[in-house]
């Protein structure tokens, strides 16, 4: 009898950890997300101008929620500073959304080049986010948006060019 209560025990605690992980390190498929709040916002860049997001309707987005003190986040840019170079002739637009500060933003991009629009969001990008998927309020927190308007795609964590590529890949073929 005691060999069973610990062989239960033992499957409760594997299963809890199993939905542990896939909640917190799956990424997400999110058919049920709508850009519609995303292309009525707009927010200002890190030097005060706004941009509409509307201006970007028709474009396939790599939109990518962060802030300057997540080092993940750091870590991405450059990648994903290549991506939007390489995307400029392909229709394809990299956007960070940053939920943070202008004064941090500004502080930042003295010291990281980075070639894709920072938008200051601050906390109206959580909420952003969250609309889209975040609905662990993690960053970075990546979107992929089709041309269509329709979200093919989200990422919890860090992501890669080669992540990204392969996605968009697949959503243009």
């Amino acid at each position: 009898m005691k060999k069973l209560n610990i062989v239960i025990i033992a499957l409760i605690l594997f299963a809890s950890i199993g939905f542990g992980f896939r909640y917190f390190f799956q990424d997400s498929q999110s058919s049920s997300k709508t850009t519609e709040e995303l292309f009525v916002t707009t927010f200002p860049d890190e030097k005060g101008q706004p941009h509409s997001l509307s201006q970007y309707k028709g474009k396939t987005i790599v939109l990518n929620f962060w802030a300057t003190w997540c080092e993940p986040c750091r870590e991405e840019m450059p990648e994903l500073s290549s991506l939007h170079e390489e995307g400029k002739n392909k229709n394809i637009v990299v956007l960070g959304v940053a939920v943070d500060d202008a004064d941090a933003i500004n502080d930042f991009v003295k010291e990281t080049k980075v070639s894709y629009p920072l938008l200051v969001a601050d906390m109206q990008g959580m909420d952003l986010a969250n609309k889209l998927g975040n609905d662990k309020g993690v960053l970075p927190y990546t979107v992929i948006i089709n041309a269509d308007g329709s979200v093919a795609k989200t990422y919890f964590g860090r992501i890669s060019k080669p992540l990204l590529e392969a996605t968009l890949l697949t959503n243009n073929r």
